[in-house]
């Protein structure tokens, strides 16, 4: 098993992806047959819908919609969580997905959230520490101005450096495409839009500083930490993590693997930390983490808000991972329900499951859950 591959390998992934992806011709989706999942003896206790107090008949006609209905044409699979059991699963284009591990690009943020909150209930970093405590090229002079900046403004988005990830031609691009020898000093080197801690903005920038500032502070790269810290005690084994040339892991994206391992680290938040009566993480982070610290006014995004690189919405009284292209993972903990949906990982702007879409499947299995 393979934790990590170096950034030539996640282009040439991509690349053979969109190839193929161009050149295939058939139908968008293949024909609905049965959500009854399989018992893969990978940690998942296997139940139905109703008995654990979901409409059956109903929820199969749902799993139609996903495999028939063309407007969706890039959903790949739809699982459903309840009660810690995998009660139905289905897969719209390969079978293989459910084992092969594709990239979920944004949902790598939210395992960087858990991989931080383990490193401050170690007491190896504190969130209101200033990053020129941790990272040697902030306490020098060569980034001075990045000196105020706090592990917290980090894991809200509000570090204030001009890093842009928009389309092609943004430093999440640039990035990929140039392959600098050394990613930190790349995004250090930007300079501020606004004063640390003032202002939302959302990019990929922050979460790789929060990838180095675990490296220096835990002695290992985030992958490292993270497979040593929670992916083996939760039992994802089939997870890949790709880093930069530099070996600092990326922690804004990069991770490849399949729907029921990112419904572990969803079943471990709605849990509280715990997984088997172990606690992973401390459920004053799950609660920290997971609260609304980025309102719907600075999201601008209607009932949306953002904690420590988690996703909320009150009106559902749910917390999500989010991933480009349309990868999600939807929880309720009131409700002990959680929807796992993913999409095609390579596609842009309209062409993407978009949210409201994503949200649209989770409300028809939330109104059928008792």
């Amino acid at each position: 098993m393979k934790y990590e591959k170096k950034l030539p390998a996640l282009i040439l992934l991509l690349f053979s992806f969109i190839t193929v992806s161009c050149l295939t011709e058939g139908p968008l989706k293949v024909s609905f047959s049965t959500f009854t999942p399989p018992n893969l003896s990978d940690g998942w206790d296997i139940s139905d819908p109703d008995a654990e107090n979901i409409n059956g008949e109903l929820l199969k006609d749902i799993y139609k919609y996903a495999h028939e209905d063309d407007g969706i044409w890039q959903i790949r699979s739809l699982l459903v969580f309840r009660n810690n059991k995998l009660i139905a699963e289905s897969y719209m284009k390969n079978a293989g997905d459910r084992t092969n591990p594709l990239a979920i690009w944004s949902c790598t943020k939210q395992f960087t959230a858990i991989a931080a909150g383990i490193a401050v209930d170690k007491g190896l970093i504190s969130i209101n520490d200033p990053i020129s405590n941790c990272l040697p090229q902030v306490s020098s002079s060569q980034h001075a101005d990045k000196s105020l900046i706090t592990i917290e403004n980090l894991l809200m988005m509000k570090s204030g450096i001009n890093f842009n990830n928009d389309g092609f031609n943004g430093e999440t691009s640039q990035l990929l495409r140039e392959e600098p020898s050394n990613s930190l000093n790349f995004i250090l080197g930007l300079g501020m839009r606004n004063t640390p801690g003032t202002s939302f903005y959302y990019n990929d920038g922050d979460p790789q500083i929060v990838s180095a500032v675990l490296q220096e502070t835990t002695g290992k790269s985030l992958r490292e930490w993270t497979k040593e810290n929670l992916l083996d005690k939760i039992g994802i084994t089939r997870l890949q993590w790709l880093s930069y040339k530099d070996g600092i892991t990326m922690g804004a994206f990069g991770i490849l693997t399949t729907p029921r391992e990112m419904a572990k680290l969803g079943q471990l938040v709605m849990n509280g930390g715990l997984w088997n009566s172990t606690q992973i993480v401390s459920a004053g982070w799950i609660a920290d983490m997971t609260l609304a610290k980025v309102s719907m006014d600075e999201t601008q995004e209607d009932n949306i808000t953002f904690g420590y690189y988690w996703w909320g919405d009150a009106s559902r009284n749910i917390v999500f991972m989010r991933g480009h292209g349309g990868q999600y993972v939807f929880i309720n903990k009131a409700k002990n329900l959680m929807v796992v949906i993913t999409s095609e990982p390579n596609t842009q702007g309209d062409f993407q499951l978009l949210l409201n879409q994503g949200l649209s499947i989770y409300d028809r299995i939330d109104a059928i859950s008792n």
